[in-house]
């Protein structure tokens, strides 16, 4: 995604390896069309399989499907690469190709990377998700949208109505954005799914070494977030500072144990980000910085609501997936609420007119 400066892949690995405080590894068979997976194999090599969590999202076809410039490669679920009877097929050759280049012989959370409308509503995508799971290919099933903010009904209806096989649900929240993924919230944990937060770092908001917008590094992915992102993330980030100081955390960390304190959340992923500029931390510090998040609460009902009073971005942009905002031909991350998703906001008190809307 070009966020920050490259690195070399040594301390790329190093980053990656298992320990000191952080056992859990998040990757994805896309990156890189194989080769972030084959970098995290070297990341685990020696380590025991039961010392470490490895998870991993499926579901954008680099084997079969070509890529459509920014919009990526296209969904497993393209009717123009297959039908509902070849899913079951495609998944297991995606998962056995991902553990191969890992060097494992299972996941413990296997997710639906990036769904179109099918893969949030089709038995015949989640029959192919068991499958895994019934191979003992994974542990666990999860899914996870995006990479864009949105997709608010379609998670809902999906856990609802998948919800018996599906573990964890990744969902972008953090203290800035707490808008639309807390709408997703309690029906994740009315359905006992967990939630992976990911972008809990804000773009480096919270990492407190962001650089200016206009020295982000060329192709650097943060560059189509809205002007002035930047600035309005640093002010708000000084009126939170007190409280994280008051607590003897980093910026990052009380990011990390806000976003904990939510309902269904049990774990957090920022992005370590090396960042240009004579000021910016080392990564491997932002790293420390993870490890050490306390394990248990910290924060009062009172700070928790000051925080997400400073944060309140509600209706800051446009949203993907099932939204009233939706125009023209139905798209891979964009199609309009159907009478199903209509259901979904009713039984969950959303209003999709006004709740899930661009208002500013």
């Amino acid at each position: 995604m070009s966020f920050g400066l490259p690195i070399d892949e040594d301390r790329l690995v190093a980053l990656l390896r298992p320990g000191d405080g952080i056992d859990t590894v998040v990757t994805a068979d896309v990156y890189g069309a194989g080769a972030a997976d084959v970098l995290v194999g070297r990341a685990l090599e020696g380590l025991p399989r039961d010392s470490y969590c490895l998870t991993t999202a499926l579901g954008h076809d680099f084997y079969e499907g070509t890529r459509e410039g920014a919009k990526g490669f296209p969904r497993f679920t393209d009717a123009r690469l297959r039908g509902p009877e070849r899913y079951s097929d495609y998944l297991r050759m995606a998962c056995e190709r991902s553990l191969e280049a890992c060097g494992v012989d299972h996941f413990d959370l296997v997710m639906l990377h990036n769904p179109d409308r099918t893969g949030y509503s089709s038995e015949a995508v989640w029959r192919a998700m068991s499958d895994l799971k019934d191979q003992g290919l994974t542990r666990m099933l999860g899914v996870a949208p995006g990479p864009a903010n949105g997709y608010t009904l379609d998670v809902i209806g999906c856990i609802e109505r998948f919800g018996e096989v599906i573990d964890w649900a990744m969902l972008i929240l953090n203290p800035f954005e707490p808008w639309p993924g807390r709408m997703a919230l309690p029906a994740c944990e009315a359905n006992d799914v967990k939630v992976l937060a990911r972008v809990v770092d804000y773009g480096g908001i919270f990492h407190g070494d962001v650089p200016d917008e206009d020295a982000l590094p060329e192709r650097d992915h943060r560059a189509f977030r809205p002007s002035g992102w930047v600035d309005s993330g640093r002010e708000r980030l000084s009126r939170v500072l007190p409280i994280a100081e008051r607590h003897g955390l980093t910026p990052l960390q009380l990011s990390c144990v806000w976003t904990l304190a939510q309902p269904a959340v049990h774990s957090v992923v920022p992005t370590l980000i090396q960042e240009p500029g004579d000021g910016a931390k080392p990564i491997e510090d932002k790293r420390a910085e993870l490890a050490a998040v306390p394990s248990g609460p910290v924060l009062s009902a009172d700070e928790i609501a000051e925080i997400a009073a400073v944060g309140e971005n509600a209706g800051c942009m446009s949203l993907k997936g099932g939204t009233p905002g939706h125009s023209g031909d139905e798209k891979a991350d964009s199609w309009p609420v159907n009478a199903d998703l209509l259901h979904v906001a009713e039984r969950w008190r959303i209003d999709p007119q006004k709740d899930l809307v661009a208002t500013m």
